[in-house]
């Protein structure tokens, strides 16, 4: 199931080129990512309550043609895969038609401890 999360670009996320701050797009996509999750019913408070978290394990960001201000945006996100600790999910950042911004985010389980811990299974049913 894909999920549209949509942002508004405003002055304070460009840089001095006009064009938005390279490390925006991860605020964005994270914005994103977090309102599908809460949308599917997974407590991100209740799972850190419980003693797990999840963590961005690894990012592959490719920049296709840069967002300015006043920019309507939308984001759409997609889980590829979901193993016992692992959730991999592919983002699109999109101006119209126009795919502006691509990522494949690896986000995994941790304990309190850092420590690799496998999703609930109440969980990984939501996803």
């Amino acid at each position: 199931m894909k999920h549209v999360y949509s942002v508004k670009v405003y002055y304070e996320d460009t840089d001095m080129g006009g064009v938005v701050y390279h490390a925006n797009y991860l605020k964005y996509i994270e914005r994103a990512r977090s309102d599908y999750v809460r949308r599917l019913g997974n407590d991100q408070n209740a799972m850190r309550d419980a003693g797990i978290v999840w963590v961005v394990r690894r990012i592959e960001a490719e920049y296709l043609a840069p967002a300015k201000f006043d920019d309507d945006l939308e984001i759409e996100t997609e889980i590829k895969s979901l193993s016992g600790v692992r959730l991999i999910m592919a983002q699109v950042v999109k101006r119209g038609e126009e795919e502006i911004f691509r990522a494949i985010v690896t986000a995994v389980c941790m304990n309190a401890q850092g420590k690799p811990v496998r999703l609930p299974a109440e969980i990984r049913a939501l996803l």
